[in-house]
């Protein structure tokens, strides 16, 4: 028996067919809390079917492999330009076949394994097809930890290992009156009416906060390990190179990486990026705190 649910994340509904008695919503716990009313088609941000009987009729060209939150997927061009994705688990267990319309609005997926698997691969491909998808609704899916403060959201950036989610637990720890809004994967959108706002998201790493919240983006701030705390603006050129790697972007793909450029060169002019060099301690979160808040 097929479920169809319609989900909605920064602020675009997108739609998911279960089309066998394998699967179901229940792979997708993380998404309960944006599950969503219907809306006609052309409003969708995408449809996603999930059949496991769907086999990919064609091999396709490899043309690299998409980090997905350190784990590698191969990706594959087909002659239609269409694109297939073998996702693949942290044991390097292949749990899911996606393949998506060059356009990225319609997308069709099998799943492999146990239901651990099933869960990864169906939230994994989820997650790409949303960035990529979304990148065309200026809108950003965003390797970042965020945390809100007065309706503001504020968010760290850095490689994995920088310490984002240290920071941002400082600030929880220190600062009065703040909440944790996404540690992993938050929704950066450059809205209609020029404001640019963050989402959670139900992409949050190892931290389970699936919020369906958003707030006015008060500041990014740009972490960096030191033995010593010091801050400061950094420059147009800084800001860019700070926010683009941060994004989920398919670097092959002309009309989604040109889309992120765009997006992440608006939302530059709407907000302000900072550098902290820091050690891991509350003196770091009082200087940052102090110095990006929104007053």
């Amino acid at each position: 028996m097929s479920e169809t649910v319609y989900y909605k994340v920064g602020g675009h509904t997108y739609r998911i067919v279960f089309a066998d008695d394998k699967n179901s919503s229940q792979l997708l716990s993380s998404s309960n809390p944006f599950i969503s009313d219907a809306v006609a088609d052309e409003d969708l941000l995408f449809s996603l079917t999930v059949n496991d009987a769907w086999r990919p009729q064609e091999k396709g060209s490899e043309i690299g492999q998409f980090d997905c939150n350190g784990n590698p997927h191969g990706v594959y061009i087909l002659s239609d330009g269409s694109y297939r994705i073998e996702v693949s688990n942290p044991q390097h267990r292949q749990c899911c076949l996606i393949e998506m319309k060059a356009d990225f609005s319609a997308a069709t997926l099998c799943l492999n394994g146990t239901a651990d698997m099933r869960s990864f691969g169906l939230n994994n491909a989820l997650m790409m097809l949303y960035a990529f998808a979304g990148s065309l609704r200026k809108t950003l899916l965003i390797h970042a930890s965020v945390v809100r403060k007065d309706g503001y959201g504020y968010l760290c950036l850095g490689v994995s290992g920088t310490g984002k989610s240290t920071h941002t637990s400082l600030w929880l720890r220190h600062i009065p009156g703040c909440d944790l809004l996404n540690d992993d994967n938050p929704v950066v959108r450059m809205c209609d009416d020029g404001v640019v706002r963050v989402y959670g998201s139900p992409w949050s790493g190892k931290t389970p906060c699936y919020r369906n919240d958003q707030a006015p983006v008060g500041a990014f701030l740009q972490l960096k390990q030191a033995p010593y705390n010091k801050i400061r603006q950094q420059s147009v050129v800084e800001t860019f190179t700070s926010i683009m790697p941060s994004c989920s972007l398919m670097k092959w793909d002309k009309l989604n990486y040109t889309s992120v450029c765009d997006t992440v060169s608006e939302v530059m002019q709407h907000t302000k990026t900072f550098l902290l060099e820091c050690l891991p301690d509350e003196a770091a979160c009082r200087l940052s705190y102090g110095t990006i808040r929104v007053v």
